[in-house]
């Protein structure tokens, strides 16, 4: 049984690459390491990850395509010593992000156990297309000065309109 699809109305075309991308957020559900997303300005966003216990040389981010990816590994050095009880786990983590189009990683900082990541968000430029409307089929048969109207579009219609008229 197929679950619904969050994009099913015929009025998201093209939406598909966002219900992939909600299904991998969801399959890195795991809660470790804990994080925070802050908003630091207009156009800014920092991520903070609690990673007590990494080092620099333990953890890697990497921008693959529109996911920020964060890595921790730590070296196992309990060669040589005996625990009585041992509740610090040397774990590894992945901790993926998916970042919308545009966002930039501006660089990430390690301060006390936590890992910073800032990054920016332009704002979206405003954009308006008039797209043209040509005659065809049952439509009215016009041509243009100087031969048929190729492909319903021409530049002068031969009652005095232009194309936009």
């Amino acid at each position: 049984m197929s679950r619904p699809s969050l994009f099913g109305s015929p009025l998201f075309l093209g939406f598909d690459h966002l219900e992939q991308m909600l299904d991998r957020v969801q399959k890195n559900a795991d809660g470790y390491p804990p994080y925070n997303i802050e908003q630091t300005g207009d156009t800014r966003l920092r991520i903070t990850l609690a990673v007590a216990g990494f080092s620099m040389d333990d953890l890697q981010i990497t921008q693959e395509d529109n996911q920020l990816v964060i890595r921790g590994r730590q070296k196992d050095d309990a060669e040589g010593r005996v625990f009585l009880h041992r509740g610090i786990a040397a774990r590894q983590f992945q901790r993926a992000f998916v970042l919308a189009e545009g966002i930039e990683v501006e660089g990430a900082w390690l301060d006390n156990g936590l890992l910073h990541v800032d990054l920016r968000r332009p704002l979206p430029e405003a954009r308006v297309k008039t797209i043209k409307i040509a005659a065809r089929g049952n439509g009215a048969q016009r041509t243009a000065v100087g031969g048929p109207v190729v492909g319903g579009l021409a530049e002068k219609l031969t009652d005095g309109r232009d194309e936009q008229g």
